[in-house]
């Protein structure tokens, strides 16, 4: 038997890991308030948390966002909802923005979650259920005012406002649709959707009302209604095409060396020989490839950083590893284990998401499990009253 003590598991998991991935919690927190702070009026701001918070855990962002205040979150599936839901106190309201499916309906009451109804079956199917229960169920109701996605198309709607009727049993506790282009401020869509849902608000029970996302909330306080909905600003990603970033890096994510090589020039590396040494080359291969969510599209063209260098990435991203030019680097400055930036304040997911051809949206929801999580800045996050 070896009489080494064992690692305690934090220790291990950052000893045995590939890759590190810090998210700081303060960073969100402080996000969701510089959102909050834009609101007009009495407007609220709520948080989308689906899809595990955009990759970076739903678990400690929602408990980190409600200590922070925020008593209102979105997810998408219901599934989402029901794990979500024993973590938070019963003054937080979780809406599930794809409504209900056939049959999950009675789930959704078990769980205290509210579905967000987007057509006249779901409006249909709930009244039922409430009917049965003998009592009104909470629902938020969504109209499609141009996304052509979910929500209640126009056929669909006038008929329910010439019966209001039909939300009989239906505690109606949001309003909301959807912006198509709202990260362009001037987009001709937001004019559009805004007065669509202005009119579409006008033949509906008086309810709460909700329209703007991330973007939206940039737009001004003729979007901004009683609640705000915003998901990746939360996270970072940069709510306005063109703009500088007002919000807060989230992420940090560190790669390790796992071997070094000096080669030749006219050594070609990785996978069809993608990329070719025109000098004699220090090649570093990192833990980190497209099983861990690193886009294949980031072949020769993604980047790192070690101690503030800009190292290119070269050659294709393989499913486990990719490999970047390390010439530049001082002597010695790299070894076996060594850790460099993916993503940092300078290697932002916006910059990743263009070298990618892709949105910061993508790259959030693509990193994989296989990295070190660590949850920094909690202690930040306590609701000051």
């Amino acid at each position: 038997m070896h009489d080494r003590p064992a690692l305690p598991a934090a220790s291990r998991a950052q000893v045995n890991a590939g890759a590190w991935l810090d998210v700081d919690l303060a960073a969100i927190v402080h996000n969701w308030r510089l959102l909050k702070q834009q609101a007009h009026g009495r407007a609220d701001c709520a948080a989308v948390v689906k899809a595990d918070a955009y990759g970076l855990g739903a678990a400690p962002v929602t408990t980190a966002l409600y200590a922070a205040g925020c008593r209102r979150f979105f997810v998408a599936h219901l599934d989402e909802g029901i794990t979500l839901r024993p973590l938070l106190p019963a003054d937080a309201t979780l809406f599930v923005m794809h409504g209900l499916l056939p049959g999950s309906e009675l789930e959704a009451v078990t769980h205290d979650l509210v579905p967000v109804l987007n057509s006249l079956a779901q409006v249909r199917a709930w009244t039922t259920l409430a009917r049965g229960l003998g009592r009104r169920l909470p629902a938020a109701l969504q109209m499609d005012t141009g996304m052509a996605r979910l929500g209640m198309p126009a056929d669909e709607f006038n008929r329910l406002a010439a019966d209001l009727h039909q939300l009989d049993g239906v505690d109606l506790q949001l309003v909301m649709s959807h912006l198509v282009s709202a990260e362009q401020a001037e987009a001709p869509t937001n004019a559009q959707q805004l007065q669509r849902f202005a009119a579409a608000r006008a033949r509906l029970p008086a309810a709460p009302a909700s329209l703007a996302n991330s973007s939206g909330v940039w737009l001004g306080a003729a979007y901004h209604h009683d609640l705000l909905r915003p998901g990746a600003a939360l996270y970072g990603v940069a709510p306005m095409a063109g703009r500088p970033n007002p919000m807060r890096p989230v992420v940090r994510l560190r790669s390790k060396v796992l071997q070094l090589r000096h080669i030749a020039a006219g050594t070609g590396v990785g996978y069809g020989h993608a990329w070719t040494a025109q000098r004699p080359t220090l090649i570093a291969t990192l833990a980190t490839g497209y099983a861990d969510g690193w886009l294949r599209s980031l072949s020769n063209r993604g980047a790192v950083r070690f101690n503030g260098q800009v190292l290119p990435l070269v050659g294709k991203v393989s499913m486990d590893t990719i490999t970047v030019d390390a010439t530049d680097l001082p002597p010695d400055a790299l070894q076996e284990g060594s850790l460099l930036d993916l993503l940092d304040e300078q290697l932002t997911v916006d910059e990743v998401a263009a070298a990618a051809g892709t949105i910061g949206y993508e790259v959030l929801t693509s990193l994989g499990s296989r990295y070190a999580r660590r949850y920094l800045g909690a202690e930040a996050c306590t609701h000051s009253l």
